[in-house]
């Protein structure tokens, strides 16, 4: 009985372990939202002051 315990409760880690990888959003983009007088630089990778 020990033996089919410690399956089951292997069993349901792995399938607690894959949804919650199933779930992240790896390798889906997000849209960066800059502030008021601001602008998105791809090069920085952050918001700059538009100037001009």
């Amino acid at each position: 009985m020990t033996i089919k315990t410690l399956l089951a409760a292997a069993a349901l880690t792995a399938a607690s372990a894959l949804s919650a990888s199933a779930s992240c959003s790896w390798g889906q983009q997000q849209a960066m939202s800059c502030g008021e007088g601001m602008t998105y630089d791809r090069e920085s990778g952050s918001c700059v002051t538009v100037t001009g």
